[in-house]
C-alpha cells in the first residue's frame, strides 16, 4: 500500500539506506527537493553511519503539510529504499505494517563486516522475501552499467521508488534530469533513461522478475566489495 492510500497519513516517511559512495544522500536530497517543489514541508537527516566510501549510510526523509522533526519514529517508515540488500534487511524492521521496500539486489560487504560487528547474511533478499513484505527488487547496478556507468545506480533507485510516493513521477524525473543538466549537462539525458529503467524494473518485479541478489551482475553467491562510485 502506498502512502497516499492511507487516509490518516499526512506525513510520508521514507527511509533510505546503503553504503557510502552509492549516492544515498544525493537521492535523499533530490526526493526532498521534489517534495518541496510539490508544496510539502520536508525535513531529512542522516541519523546513522558516515558517508565515507564503503561505510554504512542511512537517511530519513519526512514530508507533508507540516513536519515537526526529521527522524522517522520507530516502525513508522512508509517506504524503505535499500541501495544494498543486507542494509535493507537490517533496517526493514522500521517499516510500518503494510509499508513497502524497494531494494537493490546488489550485495556489498561494508567495513563493519570485516571488523566483526555485523554478520553478513547468506541471502538477504531471500530473507526479505520470507517476511511477506510488499517488496520490489531491482538489479540497479546491472541496469546502471547497461547504460554505461554504475554511477547511475542512485537514479535507477529513484525511478524504482517513483510510483510508490505521493509525488508526481514525471515531476521527480524532471527534477533529477534538470539537476544534472545544471551540474553535468552530458549526463542529464542519461539520468533520465536511468530513471525510466528503474521505474520499469520495479514494475516488472511485481511479476516475479525481481531476481535474486547478485545473480545477474555478480554470479550466484558472489558478494561485492565496496565500490568506487559517485560521492554521497
Amino acid at each position: 500500500m502506498s502512502p497516499e492510500t492511507r487516509p490518516e497519513a499526512r506525513v510520508t516517511n521514507v527511509l533510505l539506506c546503503g553504503i557510502g559512495g552509492q549516492g544515498v544522500l544525493t537521492a535523499a536530497e533530490l526526493l526532498a527537493r521534489a517534495a518541496v517543489a510539490a508544496g510539502h514541508d520536508a525535513k531529512k537527516t542522516e541519523v546513522a553511519g558516515m558517508a565515507q566510501r564503503g561505510g554504512v549510510v542511512t537517511s530519513h526523509l519526512r514530508f507533508g503539510p507540516r513536519v515537526l522533526a526529521p527522524a522517522i519514529p520507530d516502525g513508522e517508515a512508509d517506504l524503505l529504499i535499500g541501495f544494498e540488500a543486507a542494509e535493507a534487511l537490517r533496517w526493514v524492521g522500521q517499516l510500518r505494517p503494510g509499508g513497502t521496500a524497494v531494494v537493490n539486489g546488489l550485495r556489498v560487504k561494508p567495513p563493519v563486516v570485516h571488523q566483526g560487528l555485523f554478520a553478513y547474511p547468506d541471502d538477504p533478499v531471500g530473507a526479505l522475501r520470507a517476511r511477506g513484505l510488499d517488496l520490489r527488487v531491482v538489479e540497479a547496478r546491472d541496469i546502471a552499467e547497461s547504460l554505461g556507468t554504475h554511477r547511475l545506480m542512485n537514479t535507477v533507485m529513484l525511478g524504482a521508488a517513483a510510483d510508490l510516493l505521493p509525488l508526481s513521477p514525471a515531476d521527480l524525473r524532471a527534477l533529477v534530469v534538470e539537476s544534472f543538466r545544471v551540474r553535468k549537462p552530458a549526463l542529464a539525458d542519461l539520468n533520465g533513461r536511468a530513471f525510466d529503467a528503474g521505474r520499469t524494473a520495479a514494475a516488472d518485479s511485481l511479476g516475479g522478475a525481481g531476481g535474486t541478489a547478485g545473480e545477474t551482475a555478480l554470479g550466484a553467491g558472489a558478494v561485492a566489495t565496496p565500490m568506487a562510485s559517485a560521492a554521497d
